[in-house]
């Protein structure tokens, strides 16, 4: 049988999977809260305050695994994975791995010279291909939550400069933001204004922060500020909510003004 019988025309319909990664306390676990029938699969203790279901925190990464294949095999209602975060769930891997080559520093495993971080991609990849699974068998929406560096970043067409990235190592980073379809930079809008600091001198402060301490956005696009990318036309900027993420990627079209006391959408 000829290959071209199996050949897919037009978009998929298959389920999102974003990568939303912020500094602490911005809001990141409370957006996905927000998504569809939402199962959260913790490795850090940071759910107390938020009302959503999740699998008991897992301190090993055969935890997760357990988690993920629950989820595959198993009935149940949910429509959305949310890994909670991947900076924890990157410790459980190279915890894995020293248990696997009996060292205790994910820089001596295999003899060192930076092997376990490439050793640590194999077990990334397992987790990558249960969520995908999850997307095209059971048909799940996949959020992954982490935490925000400031790394140091070299460009050879001009000055090196500091951005964001998530808080994980070059290797996984650059799989996992491969693998997702948009990685979204959570963060608060600061306004500045130039005032005279005297002797001749400007000083820039923070103005219009508000109690909440600025207004909460995403980026989705990148920037010499951040890390950021999707494959949906979205606006560079959206409000931090879900209702704000579906409206835009339902309607490219909306200036996405919404604020997130909408309805979830279903995939």
């Amino acid at each position: 049988m000829s290959l071209l019988t199996h050949v897919h025309k037009g978009p998929r319909s298959t389920p999102p999977r974003f990568l939303i990664y912020g500094s602490e306390g911005v809001g990141k676990s409370s957006t996905a809260a927000q998504a569809p029938r939402p199962i959260f699969v913790p490795t850090e203790d940071g759910l107390d305050q938020i009302d959503c279901s999740s699998f008991p925190l897992a301190k090993k990464l055969t935890e997760v695994e357990a988690a993920l294949r629950t989820l595959l095999t198993e009935s149940h209602e949910y429509q959305s994975v949310v890994i909670d975060s991947l900076d924890w769930l990157e410790r459980l891997i190279w915890d894995a791995l020293c248990d696997q080559f009996a060292v205790t520093s994910i820089e001596k495993v295999d003899g060192g010279y930076a092997k376990g971080y490439t050793h640590a991609l194999d077990y990334w990849r397992k987790i990558l291909d249960l969520l995908n699974a999850l997307r095209i068998q059971r048909g799940m929406c996949v959020i992954l939550l982490a935490h925000a560096k400031v790394e140091r970043f070299e460009d050879p067409d001009h000055p090196a400069y500091d951005r964001y990235s998530p808080r994980l190592h070059k290797h996984a980073n650059a799989l996992v933001s491969e693998w997702v379809d948009a990685v979204l930079f959570a963060t608060r809008k600061i306004i500045t204004r130039t005032e005279d600091a005297g002797f001749g001198r400007d000083r820039t402060i923070a103005a219009g922060l508000g109690k909440d301490g600025g207004e909460r956005i995403l980026r989705t696009v990148g920037s010499p500020a951040c890390v950021a990318k999707n494959r949906f036309s979205l606006p560079a900027e959206l409000p931090l909510s879900w209702h704000a993420l579906m409206t835009a990627m339902t309607n490219p079209n909306s200036t996405n003004k919404e604020q997130s006391n909408g309805e979830s959408k279903r995939f």
